[in-house]
């Protein structure tokens, strides 16, 4: 397999030198998540689980536009009417989904660094930090997506997850291993992909991570009438990715604890999913 890897990213390389050089691009693709909430508690039914999993799901199918250059890309939501938070509810259980259209990652490949807007509790932050090197390991299987055939590779990797049930004080840290597929064209020959994806010899057009997938529904190569432009986000307080988690952390304690004990009670549940 290393073998063949190697021989893979060869092939990229030469292609990449030489007809290719100036590729550049835009791709569409739709976003799918479905969340699985962990609780540890009686105070919830299995029906009243399933009825939060209806409940998320449909707000969190996502349009986005992944736009790059041989060596940089751009990643962002396309724009809706209903722009900000959305917010469901039924009965007695409200889910509320926050998140801002306008954030935009930048990627790239050749200083394997990103840049990250993001919009935390009413202020702005930009994140700056290495992209993640993952392991992949890379199979001959293929399918056709559009007019491509795409090949399959995975990865794992150990995600930190919270769970929280009713007698507890806060939510626990817990680990989970999650395998992440993908399926690339070596026919478009850069190494991007949706949102933090990246790394192999062909553009990524599907991504299966857990209850999180992207798939491609367009693609446009070399666009002339509307030629791409990639952009470095600026605005907001510059962080690495771990103070912006431990800004995060320190938030979601401090929500915990203004709760505990508010008028309410058990029986109103409420699940808040930062974008």
């Amino acid at each position: 397999m290393k073998t063949k890897l190697l021989l893979l990213v060869g092939v990229f390389s030469l292609i990449f030198s030489t007809s290719f050089a100036q590729l550049t691009g835009r791709v569409y693709y739709q976003a799918s998540n479905q969340i699985m909430i962990r609780i540890d508690s009686a105070e919830m039914s299995p029906d009243e689980i399933t009825q939060a999993h209806e409940i998320m799901k449909k707000p969190w199918q996502r349009d986005f536009i992944l736009s790059f250059t041989q060596t940089e890309s751009n990643w962002q939501q396309v724009a809706s009417l209903d722009k900000g938070a959305t917010s469901q509810s039924s009965d007695e259980m409200t889910i509320s989904l926050s998140g801002r259209e306008d954030d935009m990652l930048y990627k790239n490949l050749v200083t394997q660094s990103y840049t990250q807007e993001q919009e935390f509790m009413g202020r702005d932050f930009l994140i700056r930090d290495a992209l993640a090197v993952e392991d992949w390991v890379l199979s001959e299987e293929t399918k056709q997506i559009g007019d491509y055939t795409a090949y399959k590779a995975t990865y794992s990797q150990l995600v930190d997850s919270r769970r929280f049930s009713a007698g507890m004080a806060e939510m626990e840290a817990v680990k989970d291993t999650v395998q992440i597929t993908v399926w690339y064209a070596p026919q478009i020959p850069v190494a991007h992909g949706p949102e933090s994806y990246f790394g192999l010899p062909g553009l990524i057009l599907e991504v299966h991570n857990g209850g999180r997938a992207f798939y491609c529904q367009k693609i446009e190569l070399n666009p002339s009438a509307d030629p791409v432009e990639i952009r470095v986000p600026k605005q907001g307080k510059v962080l690495s990715s771990v103070e912006f988690q431990a800004i995060q952390e320190e938030s979601i304690r401090n929500m915990e604890g203004q709760y505990q004990g508010k008028p309410g009670g058990p029986n109103r549940r409420k699940v808040s999913i930062g974008g």
